[in-house]
């Protein structure tokens, strides 16, 4: 079968009489000219705007100023509120049931920061007062300014730890504390500020550019260095090393064993095998149908309050023995 491309041009009609005019492709293409479709070329820009426009891609991807166009002055005054105090964002939407929630997340995160918080003013060689301090205040204005529900805001080990390598490299907190205080309260404020410009000119996709691998070793480094920072309190030594690696860390452990505490390493070491117990505790329970009811949730709910448990327990033995 051959596809016969000619076109009808004209067909007529008068009574008996039939006119049809077959036009060919060749005569077609004699007589119609061909249409030539134009593609219009992007306008020409300068180098400022294509550096304009790249900033605004790296720095302001979601395009924060896109609810303030054609709006009131009144709107956009309104929506610059918002935008620097998200708590306006999300209070008109609060109700009671959430209310519910938060406390039951505000006193089980609130039986964590308290002894973590006071680890690391200790890793900072500075006193508890502070890591509370440091452990309450930052989450009540990230309440205010910030726009995550689930970022951790609050002090961490790894700067607790470089801020007291830092600090007894220049003054000791034994022989001038408030020396130690007043250095320490200016490191944070200039840390701080020095955070807040990154935050102000978004800079946050500067992380992008460090690798798994680098994430990972940083961590693992940071995990292994804490750890051996707890010897010092784990055994009771009172002269310790200030340094952070492991060869003089493990060297100050040994050479200062004079100073082991047998009451403060058995202390220790219990609550260490019951906070590592109760983690397991109830996934064992439901492994194991044969566990009654009552015992079950006893286990659970030890598990789930383990470090409440463990404050209220430590806080009494430290109270019958030093008070």
């Amino acid at each position: 079968m051959v596809l016969n491309s000619n076109r009808v041009d004209n067909f007529v009609c008068n009574g008996t009489t039939t006119t049809i005019k077959i036009q060919t492709d060749i005569q077609m293409q004699q007589t119609v000219p061909l249409e030539i479709h134009k593609v219009r070329l992007p306008p020409q820009h300068t180098t400022l705007h294509k550096l304009k426009h790249r900033l605004s891609e790296i720095f302001f991807p979601d395009d924060p100023l896109y609810t303030f166009k054609n709006q009131t002055w009144c709107t956009k005054f309104f929506f610059a509120i918002q935008y620097l105090f998200t708590i306006f964002q999300w209070v008109p939407h609060y109700n009671l049931f959430l209310l519910r929630h938060d406390i039951i997340s505000g006193l089980t995160i609130a039986s964590l920061a308290i002894p973590q918080g006071i680890s690391y003013a200790k890793l900072a060689n500075l006193p508890p007062i502070i890591g509370l301090y440091s452990s309450f205040v930052p989450p009540l204005i990230y309440s205010l300014l910030g726009s995550s529900r689930h970022l951790g805001v609050g002090p961490v080990s790894i700067a607790s730890l470089v801020m007291g390598s830092m600090l007894s490299e220049t003054v000791s907190y034994t022989q001038d504390p408030i020396l130690y205080l007043k250095l320490a309260l200016t490191a944070t404020f200039f840390a701080g500020v020095f955070q807040s410009s990154l935050g102000f000119l978004r800079l946050g996709f500067v992380i992008d550019f460090l690798s798994k691998a680098t994430l990972v070793g940083f961590m693992a480094g940071a995990a292994i260095i804490v750890s051996l920072q707890q010897l010092k309190g784990l055994f009771g030594i009172v002269h310790f090393t200030s340094k952070m690696q492991i060869i003089p860390v493990l060297a100050s452990v040994f050479m200062q064993r004079d100073e082991w505490s047998w009451q403060t390493i058995l202390i220790g070491f219990s609550f260490l095998a019951f906070l590592l117990t109760a983690r397991h505790i109830v996934r064992f329970s439901m492994l194991h149908k044969h566990f009654i009811e009552a015992d079950s949730k006893i286990l659970r709910c030890s598990q789930n309050n383990r470090n409440v448990l463990f404050c209220i327990i430590k806080c009494v033995i430290h109270w019958s023995l030093y008070y």
